[in-house]
């Protein structure tokens, strides 16, 4: 079986787990939104399945994905430590252009007279 990060470093999967956020959606609508034709929608589907991201149900003769969130914990517990640390980058940019947006004489120490 391959790993979560096999699964998801494919384009064509992650597109379809972003429409699955909003979602629960048909292969025909997939195909659609997508523009891929219905052999392939069908084979990333079946890969998602097996692997536990999205679940199926029947809605009369048309089968409804949707995704299973759960199963994307194992991403999101890798990704912690680079979310804290561009978290910190990120914080330290705006502290300094926080300081760029000051006035001059706000930046500049007071200078004494003599």
């Amino acid at each position: 079986m391959p790993s979560v990060f096999e699964i998801i470093a494919e384009p064509n999967r992650r597109a379809i787990l972003g429409l699955l956020i909003a979602s629960e959606q048909s292969v025909g609508e997939i195909e659609r939104q997508l523009r891929m034709p219905q052999p392939a929608v069908s084979k990333h589907l079946r890969v998602l399945r097996d692997a536990g991201f999205v679940e199926a149900s029947v809605d009369a003769q048309r089968r409804l994905y949707r995704l299973k969130p759960d199963s994307l914990q194992a991403v999101d517990e890798w990704l912690a430590p680079f979310r804290r640390f561009w978290t910190a980058q990120v914080d330290a940019l705006e502290r300094h252009l926080d300081r760029m947006d000051q006035p001059e004489e706000k930046k500049r120490p007071a200078r004494r007279g003599k």
